[in-house]
């Protein structure tokens, strides 16, 4: 799952080099990727009223329940 939120992150960004994803387990078995990038690539990171990040998230909650695990994604700066 790390994998595929890393490779759709540095396709978007000006910067792929600042890009950072991390997976560690989350409470009630759920995995948190958390995807950290550099301030101005966040815009598009989140995209227009957050459409590219729900996007991303739905790509990664169809990969998770093709595992049969629970995934969510955390996005900072």
């Amino acid at each position: 799952m790390k994998e595929l939120i890393e490779f759709i992150a540095r396709s978007l960004v000006e910067n792929p080099d600042f890009v950072m994803v991390n997976e560690e387990p989350g409470e009630d078995g759920t995995t948190v990727v958390t995807l950290v990038a550099a301030p101005e690539d966040m815009g598009r990171i989140i995209g227009k009223q957050g459409r590219t990040a729900k996007a991303m998230r739905t790509l990664l909650n169809a990969k998770a329940t093709r595992e049969n695990r629970r995934a969510t994604l955390r996005i900072e700066e």
